[in-house]
C-alpha cells in the first residue's frame, strides 16, 4: 500500500466523520448514500481530478457533477477538506442562512459545478459541459456521480445514449451501487441487474470495482482516462451506510439523522 493510500483512506474516516457530525447539527440529512460515496469522493478530489481550491472557476479544471443531490453532506466535506472554505461552516448543513443547503446551489458553495436536487439530470448537465470542452478544444474531464435507484429514471439513459453518439471520451459517470433506496431494495423497487450489461449495451466502457477498495477506485479512474472513443461508467459496489455496522445496508438510514447516542457510537466505530 502506498503512502498516498494510506493518507486517502485516513482522509475517508475524517470524512465519515464529517458527514455523521454535520447531519447530527442539522437534524436532517442523508446519511446512508453519502457514507456509501465516500471512497469514489476521496479518490477523485485527492487523487485524481485536476482542481484548484484557491481559483474554483479555472477555466481548464476537471468538472464535477452530483447528479444524486441529497448525498451533499459528502461533497461538502470534500470541498472543505480540500480548502474550498472553512471547514466551520460543515456544520452549519441544512441551517438558514447557510450556504450548505440539504441540496447544492452552486452560487453559493464554492467548488460546485453544478446545483442539483431532482433526481436523473446529472448526466445529462456533464454531457453538455463535455460537449463543450470537445468544441473549445479545452482539456478538461467531467465526472458525474450517480445514485443507483436513480437509474430508475427516464432521463439517465437518454443521457447515456447521447454520449456514446457523441463518443465523449472525457466524461466518467461513476455508479454508487448500493443497492438500497429510500423505500427499499432497488432490486425490490425496480431491478437493475444485468447492469453491467446495460451500459455495455449502450456503448459505454465498463469498469467494475469494490467501491470502498481506494486501489482500486484510483485504477479504474486512470483506466477510465486513458479510454479513447467512448465514454466511461465506473460501477462502484458499495454498502448503504459504509462505515456504520448499525447503518450499514438499511434503508431507513436513507433520510434519518443519528441521535446524539448514535452519533457517539457511529464516530467510535470510524476511530
Amino acid at each position: 500500500m502506498s503512502t498516498n493510500i494510506s493518507k486517502h483512506i485516513e482522509m475517508c474516516k475524517t470524512i465519515r466523520k464529517d458527514i455523521l457530525t454535520m447531519i447530527y447539527h442539522a437534524k436532517s440529512g442523508h446519511p446512508g448514500g453519502s457514507l456509501s460515496s465516500v471512497e469514489l469522493m476521496v479518490g477523485l478530489y485527492f487523487g485524481i481530478m485536476n482542481h484548484n481550491p484557491q481559483q474554483p472557476e479555472w477555466e481548464d479544471r476537471d468538472r464535477f457533477i452530483l447528479s444524486k443531490g441529497h448525498v451533499a453532506p459528502v461533497v461538502y466535506s470534500v470541498l472543505a477538506r480540500s480548502g474550498y472554505f472553512s471547514t466551520e461552516h460543515l456544520n452549519t448543513l441544512r441551517k438558514f442562512g447557510s450556504k450548505l443547503q440539504g441540496h447544492p446551489n452552486m452560487h453559493k458553495v464554492p467548488g460546485m459545478d453544478s446545483s442539483s436536487g431532482s433526481l436523473g439530470q446529472g448526466l445529462s448537465i456533464a454531457n453538455g459541459l463535455a460537449m463543450a470542452a470537445k468544441m473549445r478544444n479545452i482539456n478538461y474531464r467531467v465526472y458525474c456521480l450517480l445514485g443507483d435507484g436513480e437509474l430508475q429514471e427516464g432521463q439517465v439513459w437518454e443521457a447515456v445514449m447521447t454520449a456514446a453518439h457523441h463518443k465523449l471520451d472525457n466524461i466518467c459517470a461513476m455508479v454508487d451501487y448500493n443497492r438500497v433506496q429510500l423505500d427499499g431494495t432497488v432490486d425490490a423497487i425496480k431491478g437493475l441487474d444485468p447492469l453491467a450489461d446495460k451500459w455495455k449495451a449502450f456503448n459505454w466502457n465498463v469498469i467494475e470495482i469494490d467501491g470502498h477498495n481506494m486501489e482500486e477506485v484510483l485504477n479504474a479512474y486512470e483506466k477510465a482516462a486513458e479510454t479513447k472513443g467512448m465514454p466511461t461508467v465506473i460501477i462502484a459496489n458499495t454498502i448503504k451506510g459504509k462505515g456504520v455496522s448499525f447503518m450499514e445496508g438499511k434503508a431507513e438510514w436513507h433520510g434519518q439523522a443519528p441521535s446524539e447516542q448514535q452519533l457517539e457510537a457511529a464516530l467510535a466505530e470510524i476511530k
